[in-house]
């Protein structure tokens, strides 16, 4: 893809996210994806050099491979929202094989997935592509519906079957977040421990954060609090919905912020609020990368491709994209992730 293909792709908003600066929090403040990004950042902290390894080895695969940026392919909705619901639309993904293949032919730089998953073709595959065990889950089979996520797999086991990285999620917010938190930093330590790299899921889940009609889930203070807390228990890649809106902590009324936040650190522009995002995994230290959400149909190459552009001007780390790709015909689905992974390749899609 083009320069050109992404002006258009952007349409009306070209101008409005490609020229924008961040004033609030200035990018010399943050610690910048780059090719140097394991030594120059990881480098100064306390994982060992096995961890260092399979971060450069993540950082090494795929199209983005040098770049210090990541294109990563999740799928883990067949339990998360079901089989069916997640494979019916394109039933060759009921065969794990064709979920790698997707990964590969996408040109990402891992492939995340259930223990299952990844451990039935593991060794057709472990060596070919960085894989990524998402250790727990949101199983939906239980009636009445909860949301709770509950471990799956243990980090031995995603370790023997080649896996360079784990990945969790912790439902911050939500009544079963104080033994997530716990579960998933003793898995996340362990890991580490290994010489694994470690990525969180750091989402947010409580009714109370929908207000007047307004859902906060999103929204740029509640969303920086959940990667500060993930950056808390030493992920090193934090995973989040990219920011919609701000001020969740003032419309609920609840916690603690600052008038700040909302007055100088940020405005309403997309950059400025994912920069706040970004701010909050210690300024970069842990890499952010945005979800790409939901298939929508026909507009999804457009959204996907915005959600690049205003995560890299942010200073995040990348993007990570199931559904708009794995729920199209393979062919269409590598051409998405390929749109994704061409935002960051241009020099001239700069960190604002």
């Amino acid at each position: 893809m083009t320069m050109s293909d992404t002006l258009e792709l952007l349409g009306d908003e070209a101008e409005y996210l490609l020229d924008h600066t961040c004033a609030g929090l200035p990018k010399d403040l943050i610690h910048k994806p780059g090719p140097d990004y394991v030594s120059r950042v990881i480098g100064v902290s306390d994982r060992g050099p096995g961890t260092m390894r399979a971060m450069q080895q993540i950082f090494d695969a795929g199209r983005l491979g040098g770049t210090g940026y990541v294109s990563m392919l999740p799928v883990d909705q067949g339990i998360e929202h079901s089989g069916g619901a997640s494979f019916a639309p394109n039933p060759i993904y009921f065969d794990p094989a064709n979920i790698v293949e997707l990964a590969i032919e996408g040109g990402c730089n891992c492939v995340a997935s259930t223990l299952g998953v990844l451990g039935s073709v593991s060794r057709r595959y472990a060596h070919r592509i960085p894989f990524m065990v998402k250790l727990n889950h949101n199983e939906t089979l239980t009636l009445p519906a909860m949301y709770e996520q509950t471990l799956f797999a243990q980090v031995e086991q995603a370790f023997n079957l080649g896996a360079l990285s784990v990945g969790a999620t912790i439902y911050f917010g939500s009544e079963g977040s104080r033994h997530q938190i716990t579960e998933i930093s003793e898995a996340f330590h362990r890991a580490h421990q290994l010489g694994m790299a470690t990525v969180l899921w750091a989402y947010l889940r409580n009714p109370a954060f929908k207000k007047d009609g307004t859902d906060y889930h999103s929204s740029a203070d509640l969303t920086g609090q959940a990667n500060h807390l993930a950056a808390t228990i030493q992920a090193d890649i934090v995973k989040q919905k990219q920011a919609e809106n701000n001020g969740g902590y003032t419309a609920v009324g609840f916690g603690n912020t600052h008038e700040k936040v909302y007055s100088e650190l940020t405005s309403d522009h997309p950059v400025d609020l994912v920069r706040y995002q970004v701010a909050n995994c210690y300024m970069g230290r842990a890499g952010l990368i945005n979800s790409g959400g939901g298939s929508g149909g026909a507009g999804d190459l457009g959204q996907a491709v915005r959600t690049a552009v205003i995560n890299k001007r942010a200073g995040g780390m990348g993007m990570i994209s199931g559904r708009k790709a794995f729920q199209k015909p393979m062919k269409e689905g590598v051409e998405l992730l390929h749109a994704i992974q061409d935002a960051y390749l241009d020099e001239r899609v700069t960190i604002a």
